[in-house]
């Protein structure tokens, strides 16, 4: 199964509108698909200047990881060696904090990952998750 675009602004939409209702700060919110090509973005007015590349870098991570960087970054705290491999083997397109989210299909397989940044890593994980149930998908469960 493949995003769509409209899909994908669903979820961005959803997205934003949790951060509006948790007053959250200014958030950029990027949908990829399975194979880390970028479907949609937005960056809210007054978000900082590296929040694209910081969803991005949540977005991918989840994605080539198969698990939320929440998750990740549990994983990470016990076998930094290995983590801080993956960063220097993937140009460091990764980031180790909550907000990237994966997309399942009602199968379970990944399909795409929500990449959010600009509050508290749980918030923006949080927002992802709103963004990813607005368009009827599944997403990964936290331990």
């Amino acid at each position: 199964m493949t995003l769509t675009l409209a899909q994908a602004q669903t979820m961005i939409t959803g997205t934003l509108a949790e951060a509006r209702a948790r007053n959250a700060k200014p958030l950029a919110v990027i949908v990829l698909d399975a194979g880390a090509h970028p479907v949609a973005f937005a960056r809210e007015d007054g978000a900082s200047l590296y929040r694209f590349d910081i969803a991005r870098a949540k977005a991918e991570g989840a994605a080539g990881m198969d698990a939320d960087t929440a998750v990740l970054a549990e994983r990470a705290k016990g076998n930094p060696t290995f983590f801080q491999s993956v960063t220097a083997a993937v140009g460091g397109r990764i980031a180790f904090s909550p907000g990237g989210v994966v997309i399942r299909d009602a199968a379970g397989t990944l399909i795409g990952a929500v990449g959010v940044s600009g509050d508290t890593g749980e918030c923006d994980a949080d927002c992802a998750r709103a963004g990813i149930r607005a368009a009827g998908y599944l997403q990964e469960q936290q331990p």
